[in-house]
């Protein structure tokens, strides 16, 4: 984007002159030899520009909030706005919108097939991580990360909300949850199960001991607990606690897999939720769980 030029002949001429913000990330995965990649960024770019045989500098920026694996290149927004609302300006608005956004499209087009052709034509190989092959997750070889990627504060919960606090006394409450997953058993037990893959799709710190009695932290240690049965791909126990929660409170979670012959299906029945933090709790598996393996896994994608 940096230095890029838009000239309408016979009106004017503009040109991007910064990038000034890029929040996102980019994410290719390897799985069963099939690339499957997700990227989200939100661009913000200054541009500048002269309406033909006048001096006046017209100064303006741009935004680009939807470029991510949803949208085509040709269905990115592209916001223009100018900082004066004069004659000159609207000229070279009218300029960026038009000639300016096709333009900016096809460099959006050439940074995609770069990502697909380029940035992960190397990675059609079995991961370092995972012997023989099925899901790989490339955190050094093949992902790449913004700096705004987010971490989960122990201040916070899992949804960004600062925590509320919990009396000694509460009820408690119970939920299960049913989702289905484009993959086999064996890959999703996987994907809960190995350190390097929980850690790709949680994007925080992680630490399990996967055995009987074994401990188990998540999210930079705001979810922590014990594995108390284990059957590999089948099922898996465990006493599971935010670290919020009152001290030695723990409620008891069954995560049970049931291989279908086209996905899996994926229960979660956790009972012993203090019920003032069921909300949170739900929101909690749905989304940092199911639909960030999906995402990152591919788990949600049907393989040709």
């Amino acid at each position: 984007m940096t230095n890029l030029k838009i000239d309408e002949s016979g009106v004017g001429f503009c040109q991007i002159t910064e990038v000034q913000s890029i929040e996102g990330e980019a994410v290719a995965n390897n799985r069963k030899g099939k690339l499957i990649f997700f990227y989200e960024w939100v661009i913000k770019c200054i541009w500048n520009g002269r309406v033909n045989g006048l001096d006046d500098e017209v100064k303006g920026t741009l935004e680009i909030p939807n470029l991510s694996e949803e949208n085509s290149a040709q269905e990115v927004t592209i916001d223009i706005s100018v900082d004066l609302n004069d004659f000159n300006s609207e000229i070279l608005k009218e300029v960026m919108r038009n000639k300016g956004s096709e333009i900016i499209r096809q460099q959006i087009s050439k940074y995609i097939i770069s990502l697909r052709d380029e940035f992960a034509k190397d990675m059609i190989k079995p991961s370092k991580l995972i012997p023989g092959g099925g899901i790989n997750s490339f955190t050094s070889e093949g992902q790449s990360k913004s700096k705004s990627t987010p971490s989960v504060s122990t201040n916070e919960d899992l949804n960004g909300v600062p925590n509320k606090s919990l009396s000694n006394k509460f009820e408690t409450t119970s939920l299960q949850l049913t989702d289905s997953f484009k993959c086999t058993a064996d890959e999703f037990y996987r994907a809960i199960t190995q350190p390097e893959l929980v850690q790709a799709f949680t994007r925080c710190h992680t630490v399990i001991d996967l055995s009987v009695n074994g401990v188990f932290q998540l999210f930079d240690g705001n979810v922590n607990g014990i594995f108390t049965e284990i059957d590999p791909n089948k099922s898996i126990k465990q006493k599971w606690r935010f670290k919020s929660w009152p001290k030695e409170h723990y409620s008891e979670v069954t995560i049970d897999l049931d291989q279908k012959e086209d996905c899996t299906q994926v229960t979660i029945t956790q009972t012993g939720i203090p019920k003032n933090d069921f909300e949170r709790t739900e929101e909690g598996w749905k989304r940092y769980y199911f639909e960030s393996m999906k995402r990152t896994f591919g788990f949600g994608a049907i393989l040709s």
